[in-house]
């Protein structure tokens, strides 16, 4: 990387912003862009091609294996209450039974699965601390997917961890049951 590329990721990268807002009045509030952690908005970069791209597929197969078993609903960037934050997943799952019956807003629970795309400007400690809210909060399983080693780590609790390659099927386990994926089919 030169030092151009170096400024202009240093150029896009913001610092959480101080607020007075509750969880609660940031889910309800629409805002987009940002996430709300120990009281402050965490922004989020705008994804890059190759982030959506990798999110909109797995959203698409996720979504059809969903829909067509009437397992519940797939959303992508929606608020979730998640813990004493609000998360917005690059795709989530939540069953049936656990969809909310107001839709006007964030989510007042976590998902059942949330899937993290990691884009290039991401840190990855606040990735591994996403992750941990997500499992803290009762999310049952994250994907966590990287692009440039073409891997996708799916973590059901702090010890059970596992990393999928291009060669390897990933599965909805319980959570979704009956759903699969090959991993090259994401990044294809």
């Amino acid at each position: 990387m030169d030092l151009q590329e170096i400024i202009e990721v240093a150029q896009e990268i913001r610092l959480p912003e101080q607020i007075t807002m509750t969880l609660e009045e940031f889910l309800a509030s629409g805002i987009e862009e940002y996430e709300y952690a120990k009281g402050e908005l965490v922004p989020m970069a705008s994804p890059s091609l190759g982030h959506a791209k990798i999110s909109t597929r797995i959203t698409h197969y996720l979504f059809t294996h969903v829909s067509e078993n009437q397992l519940g609903d797939v959303f992508v960037e929606a608020g979730f209450q998640v813990g004493d934050r609000g998360m917005k997943p690059d795709v989530a799952f939540l069953s049936t039974a656990r969809l909310p019956e107001d839709e006007s807003k964030g989510s007042p629970i976590p998902p059942d699965f949330a899937v993290e795309v990691v884009s290039p400007t991401d840190v990855q400690w606040r990735v591994t601390e996403k992750v941990q809210a997500y499992l803290d909060a009762g999310t049952q399983m994250v994907w966590v997917v990287e692009s440039v080693m073409k891997t996708v780590t799916v973590y059901r609790s702090t010890t059970d961890i596992k990393i999928f390659t291009d060669a390897d099927t990933l599965t909805g386990e319980d959570i979704v049951p009956g759903f699969s994926c090959r991993v090259a089919q994401l990044f294809e």
